[in-house]
């Protein structure tokens, strides 16, 4: 007799069909597990054996074979023990196999026979939605996974036993699981207000701005200038999650192993990584191929700040990830691709002192420091980075002013209408997996959303050729002005948009060290 088991594999936040084949023949006392299985795959035989001895069952001295199908499929993870448990135990008698035909199972085994988390529950629930299935998981998993909620049709529904013995019993009609109740949504952590930044009203500006269509930024200032506090009051003016942004981000996390049991936050993620970060950990990778901090950042924002103290073969790697939307994992026997559609923002010193342009405070190097600093930041990344604002130097006298009339409440309601705009307009294209943010627009699309009036058309074809914008550059000052128009509730870029738009392309960093 085969025993077969459904359970899942993950390829990114795609769960893909995996039948585990339990046989138990005559032979030599053995125990096998096949189908390109890593290390902890294969380790589970011993966990498997220690459960089930837990409980009270031993296995039996015949040679034991454990296929996971399709076998060219990379089998990775904890999560397979417990459907070869289960395997096992219908191979044996004890459980009936059409019980567990509902069920996709996932779930690491102690040597006690409890059932320990797992990353990647609500893929998995979803996956077994989809194929009219149940899942059964860890207890720890169980909210996640009954938040992805299962059809009416589906028989199955959500088990989450925390031990082995438990769910034998739910199966023996001794005991009786209930479905575990959905996490809930939480309000996100607190975030500061930008009330409390004195001062710097065009980096406020260009903050609404890239907030408001989604672009991606670069401030460039002398240290204390406010650059880190100005981007990490960018969560608190950007708008929640939608119900499809928050599903798609809460697969991220769950394969990340950072969705938990206390719920998701509908706010935006704002992930900071230190400029130490590893390609890796940067744009996803390592022995399994998880997903990094620009898919972590997915509908959110990423902010780096030193830009140029990451080494420069790690900030290249974001080149692809900006302009495509998606991290791409290629390995040996994997290709793996994450979804990455997050908003830059950056924040740098002009040199290594930092304070190129003051001629005052500037050490002797000046600008040779500055070039060399800035070396590091390769052309065609920065030619991604929509806006280049400058930061400068906050005075005593602004900061002796009392705090600012309007704070992060009335920029983010200016924001959410701006996007309401854009969401209406790129309705269409966004339900097939189009652009919905002027940021992403590109094409055809933007051309017939975007061409300013004949005075603003006149104005950016000289200014292109001026500055020597390149195609892409070009493209961004439109995306932008777009976006100004928005802001302003017009329906047609005009000249001022363009112009504005145009003030922001300049390159900041350059400006500075020349002026010393």
């Amino acid at each position: 007799m085969v025993a077969h088991i459904e359970t899942v594999a993950f390829l990114g936040v795609e769960a893909r069909p995996v039948d585990v084949q339990v046989q138990i023949a005559g032979g030599v006392p053995a125990f096998s597990i096949v189908g390109l299985a890593d290390k902890a795959v294969g380790e589970s035989r011993e966990r498997v054996r220690a459960a089930l001895s837990a409980i009270g069952l031993g296995l039996p001295p015949k040679r034991i074979t454990v296929n996971l199908a399709p076998a060219d499929l990379p089998k990775e993870g904890s999560h397979y023990d417990l459907p070869i448990a289960l395997g096992l135990l219908v191979a044996m008698g004890v459980l009936p196999a059409q019980e567990l035909e509902r069920y996709v199972v996932i779930g690491e085994l102690s040597l006690d026979g409890a059932i320990n988390a797992v990353a990647g529950a609500l893929p998995a629930a979803i996956a077994a939605n989809g194929r009219g299935r149940g899942l059964i998981c860890p207890d720890d998993c169980g909210p996640e996974a009954a938040w992805a909620g299962m059809g009416a049709d589906n028989p199955g529904g959500v088990l989450a036993p925390r031990s082995i013995i438990q769910l034998v019993n739910h199966f023996k009609g001794t005991q009786v699981l209930a479905e575990p109740r959905p996490m809930k949504s939480v309000e996100g952590r607190a975030v500061p207000d930008l009330r409390d930044i004195k001062g710097q009203e065009s980096a406020k500006r260009a903050l609404e701005v890239a907030a408001a269509g989604g672009h991606n930024m670069l401030m460039v200032g002398p240290p204390g200038s406010g650059k880190s506090m100005l981007a990490s009051r960018l969560p608190g003016i950007l708008p929640p999650l939608s119900p499809r942004e928050m599903l798609e981000v809460s697969m991220i996390a769950s394969i990340a192993g950072e969705l938990t049991a206390t719920g998701m936050g509908r706010a935006r993620a704002f992930r900071a990584p230190h400029h130490s970060a590893s390609m890796a950990a940067l744009v996803g990778g390592g022995l399994r191929a998880k997903p990094g901090e620009v898919s972590l950042a997915h509908r959110g924002v990423l902010f780096l700040d030193e830009l140029p103290e990451f080494p420069r073969q790690v900030l290249d790697s974001l080149r692809q990830p900006l302009e495509t939307g998606e991290a791409v994992v290629a390995r040996a026997n994997a290709h793996v691709t994450y979804p990455a559609r997050f908003q830059l923002v950056a924040a740098m010193n002009p040199c290594r002192c930092g304070h190129a342009g003051d001629a005052s405070r500037a050490c002797p190097r000046v600008p040779r420091c500055v070039a060399d600093y800035q070396s590091k930041l390769s052309g065609p990344l920065l030619d991604r980075i929509d806006i280049h604002v400058e930061v400068p130097p906050v005075s005593p006298a602004d900061l002796a002013l009392p705090p600012p009339a309007e704070g992060s409440a009335e920029v983010a309601a200016r924001i959410a209408a701006a996007r309401e705009v854009q969401e209406a307009r790129y309705a269409d294209v966004a339900t097939a997996g189009g652009p919905s943010l002027n940021a992403h627009v590109e094409g055809e699309l933007l051309d017939k959303v975007a061409t300013p009036d004949a005075p603003g058309l006149a104005l950016l074809t000289e200014a292109a050729e001026r500055m020597r914008l390149t195609a892409r550059g070009y493209h961004r000052v439109l995306r932008v002005a777009r976006t100004l128009a928005d802001l302003d509730g017009a329906e047609h870029v005009r000249r001022i948009h363009v112009a504005e738009a145009l003030a922001y392309r300049e390159p900041v960093a350059g400006r500075l060290g020349a002026a010393v």
